[in-house]
C-alpha cells in the first residue's frame, strides 16, 4: 500500500515537473509503470493528469506575475518570444489550451495564458481536458499492446 502511494506520488511529481519549464518525460514514466504493472491504471492516470495540470498552473501563475519576473536572469523567455506567443495565442483563442500537452509549445501556451489573464476556471478546464486525453491515449495504447 505504501509502495503504491510512492509510485503515484513520484508520477505526480514527474508530471508536475514535465509541465513546468524543466525537462521531464511523464509519458515515458507512465508507460513504464503501466508495462511493469506498478499501480492501478486509473490512479496512475489521476496522478499524471493532476501533476501535469498543477505544473501548468504554475506556468499560468508565472505568466500572471510576468511583470515582476520577466527581467530576472533566470526567466526562460525573452520579451520578443512572449510577444510572438501572445499573438499566436490570441489568434487561436483560449481553445489553444487544449494543446497545452504538446512538446515545445505547451509550456509557453500556459505561460502566455497567464500573461493574457485567461480566467483560472477556464484555464483549468481546457488544460485538464487536453492533458487527460493525452494520458488516456497513452494508457489505451500501452494496454492495447
Amino acid at each position: 500500500m505504501e509502495t503504491d502511494f510512492l509510485i503515484y506520488l513520484s508520477l505526480f511529481w514527474n508530471a508536475f515537473i514535465a509541465a513546468t519549464l524543466l525537462p521531464a518525460f511523464s509519458e515515458v514514466a507512465l508507460a513504464g509503470l503501466l508495462k511493469t504493472g506498478a499501480g492501478a491504471p486509473v490512479w496512475l492516470f489521476v496522478a499524471a493528469t493532476t501533476g501535469n495540470v498543477a505544473g501548468s498552473t504554475v506556468n499560468w501563475w508565472l505568466g500572471r506575475s510576468l511583470c515582476t519576473f520577466q527581467h530576472k536572469r533566470w526567466f526562460p523567455f525573452k520579451a520578443r518570444q512572449l510577444e510572438k506567443a501572445g499573438k499566436h495565442f490570441q489568434r487561436f483563442g483560449n481553445w489553444a489550451l487544449l494543446f497545452s500537452w504538446l512538446p515545445v509549445i505547451g509550456d509557453p501556451l500556459t505561460l502566455v495564458a497567464g500573461t493574457l489573464r485567461t480566467p483560472l476556471p477556464l484555464f483549468l478546464l481546457l488544460v485538464t481536458i487536453g492533458k487527460a486525453v493525452r494520458y488516456g491515449l497513452i494508457i489505451f495504447a500501452v494496454s492495447s499492446v
